[in-house]
């Protein structure tokens, strides 16, 4: 896909070297509370948006993938701006360079993109207070339960 759609989404890190957009609404949007996120993000959770990798076009700059350790022992590559080093999006071992985990904060309008669930609720910080009625679960969950139709159709096929 390289077209750009109504929904587009651009963003990019802090010094602005690296824009991106991303042109589809995404898979779903996580904001997870496990501890590996915690101490990666150095925050209480980390909000992404899940999206193909081929609906998504990089505008300017070429982030550098950092091979980082993951909670899975199988790695993830963080897509970093060389410039200011801010993380822009993940790629995890389980579904190699065609998913992406797009910092929602790197977004130019990151309050398009609230959670549709969170997770790993189980070590969240004991003070963040969920919103009454938000979807949440103290671990991981399976996307055929949770994931709209639509998002299930495209999970499908880019992993057949």
């Amino acid at each position: 896909m390289t077209e750009t759609s109504p929904f587009a989404a651009d963003g990019g890190c802090t010094c602005r070297a690296v824009r991106y957009r991303m042109l589809s609404a995404p898979l779903i949007v996580h904001c997870c509370h496990c501890r590996w996120c915690q101490r990666e993000t150095g925050s209480a959770f980390v909000l992404n948006a899940l999206i193909e990798a081929d609906r998504m076009q990089t505008l300017q700059g070429t982030p550098a993938l950092i091979d980082t350790p993951s909670n899975s022992g199988k790695g993830q590559k963080i897509a970093r701006c060389p410039a200011c080093q801010v993380a822009l999006w993940s790629t995890y071992a389980g579904a190699g360079d065609k998913l992406r985990f797009v910092r929602v904060g790197t977004f130019d309008a990151p309050d398009r993109f609230a959670p549709d669930i969170h997770i790993y609720t189980e070590s969240k910080q004991p003070w963040v207070v969920l919103p009454q009625g938000a979807r949440a679960v103290p671990q991981y969950y399976s996307s055929k339960e949770v994931w709209s139709a639509a998002s299930l159709a495209r999970r499908q096929a880019i992993f057949g």
